[in-house]
C-alpha cells in the first residue's frame, strides 16, 4: 500500500517546484486587491430585456459560441473565424502554450500566469526585466529572441502590476524581430488612450491580441477571448477543451455587449475616479504613486508590508507587491466611498508612520 508521504513522487518535478497563483479569499470590508470593476454593469433583473429567456441548462452549451463571437465581431471589426473564446484569459494562456510550446518569453514583473503556466507545462520560461522607468527593455529583449528564438512572447499593456501601456514603437520591433508568436494582451486597454495593436492583425500573421470582460464588470463570468490568424486559430481549436465557456457565462457576456453603454458608463467612472484618487495620493509625504492606464494604480511606500497590514487591519484590502517590486502596493480603483475609505485609511497610516520615526 502506497505511504502518503510517497504521493509526492509521483508529481512532476517542475510541478513540485511550482509557487501556485495562490488566490485567497480575505474577509474585509473594502476589497481593492484584485483588479475587479466596482460596478456590476448588467443587473440580473435586466437579463432578458429585449432578448430571449435564459438557455436551458439541462442542454451543453454552443460549443462554437456562435451568438457572442457574432456580437464581438461586429463591435470590433474581427471576422468571427479569427476569434477564439476562453474560459478566462487563463485557458487561452495554456492552450497557446500547450498549441506552440516554447521558450515561453515575457517581461518582469507582468501577469505571473505566463510563468506558470509555462512552466507547469515543461516549458522553458525566460523573464526579462523592465527597464528602470517600467517599459520595455527593448535591447535585452531583442539580445534573448535572437539567442533562445521564443515560440511565444507575451507583452501585457497596459501592465499589471506597473499599470502602464509599453511604447507602442517598442512592441512593434518585438513583433517584427520575432520569428515566433507575440501576443499582446489588452485586458486592460479599456482604461488607456491606446488605440491598443488591433488595427495591425492583418498586417502581421505572427500577432494574437487577448482581451477578457473580466475588467470591465464581468470577473464572475470568466470570459476571455484572442484575435488571430485564421491558421493559428484552427490549430489552437485542437487543444480546446468541448464546451469550455458555459451557456450561463455566453449569455450574459452577450448581453452585456450588446447592451454596452452602460459598461462604457462605467469605464468612464473608474477613469475619473482614478484621476481623482492619483491627485489624492500625489498630495501624501512619502506615497508616490505611479501614472496608470489601467483600473489600478500602483503605489511607492516606505515600508509597503507594514502598510499593507495597517490597512488590513482597518478593514481596506490592497495588494502588497513587495518581493516583486520593493516597497510597492497595488490598489484597484473602486467606486467613490470604497476610494474615500482607502485615501482616510492610508493617510491614517501614514501619520502612524511617521509618528514612530
Amino acid at each position: 500500500m502506497m505511504k502518503k508521504s510517497e504521493i509526492s513522487n509521483l508529481i512532476r518535478p517542475n510541478i513540485r517546484a511550482l509557487k501556485s497563483y495562490g488566490a485567497k479569499e480575505i474577509r474585509c470590508k473594502v476589497k481593492l486587491d484584485a483588479n475587479e470593476s466596482p460596478f456590476s454593469p448588467l443587473p440580473v433583473g435586466k437579463l432578458a430585456t429585449g432578448r430571449k429567456l435564459l438557455p436551458a441548462f439541462n442542454r451543453y452549451p454552443d460549443p462554437e459560441g456562435k451568438e457572442l463571437k457574432k456580437v464581438i465581431s461586429k463591435k470590433l471589426g474581427v471576422p468571427a473565424k479569427n476569434i477564439l473564446l476562453g474560459n478566462g484569459s487563463d485557458e487561452i494562456i495554456y492552450y497557446l502554450i500547450t498549441t506552440i510550446g516554447g521558450p515561453v518569453l515575457f517581461p518582469v514583473p507582468t501577469f505571473v500566469m505566463y510563468d506558470i503556466i509555462a512552466r507547469g507545462l515543461g516549458e522553458k520560461a525566460l523573464p526579462v526585466p523592465l527597464d528602470v522607468n517600467f517599459d520595455l527593455d527593448i535591447k535585452m529583449i531583442l539580445a534573448s529572441i535572437k539567442k533562445e528564438n521564443p515560440k511565444l512572447i507575451f507583452l501585457s499593456s497596459p501592465n499589471n502590476p506597473t499599470g502602464r501601456c509599453f511604447s507602442a514603437d517598442r512592441i512593434l520591433k518585438i513583433i517584427r524581430a520575432s520569428k515566433g508568436i507575440v501576443v499582446v494582451d489588452e485586458a486592460y486597454l479599456p482604461f488607456a488612450d491606446s488605440k491598443g495593436f488591433l488595427p495591425l492583425l492583418k498586417d502581421y500573421p505572427n500577432l494574437i491580441i487577448m482581451k477578457t470582460l473580466s475588467k470591465i464588470g464581468f470577473a464572475a463570468l470568466r470570459v476571455g477571448f484572442m484575435m488571430a490568424d485564421e491558421t493559428l486559430i484552427s490549430e489552437i481549436e485542437k487543444v480546446r477543451l468541448p464546451y469550455n465557456v458555459n451557456a450561463l457565462s455566453q449569455y450574459i457576456a452577450t448581453m452585456g455587449l450588446i447592451n454596452s453603454r452602460l459598461v462604457d458608463i462605467r469605464v468612464r467612472e473608474i477613469i475619473s475616479e482614478r484621476k481623482r484618487i492619483m491627485k489624492q495620493l500625489s498630495a501624501m509625504e512619502d506615497v508616490e504613486p505611479y501614472p496608470s492606464d489601467a483600473n489600478f494604480i500602483m503605489i511607492r511606500v516606505p515600508d509597503s508590508d507594514t502598510v499593507f497590514n495597517n490597512l488590513l487591519k482597518q478593514g481596506i484590502l490592497i495588494k502588497n507587491l513587495n518581493g516583486v517590486i520593493p516597497n510597492a502596493v497595488r490598489v484597484t480603483v473602486g467606486n467613490p466611498k470604497e476610494n474615500d475609505l482607502f485615501i482616510a485609511a492610508l493617510r491614517k497610516t501614514m501619520k502612524n508612520l511617521k509618528s514612530k520615526k
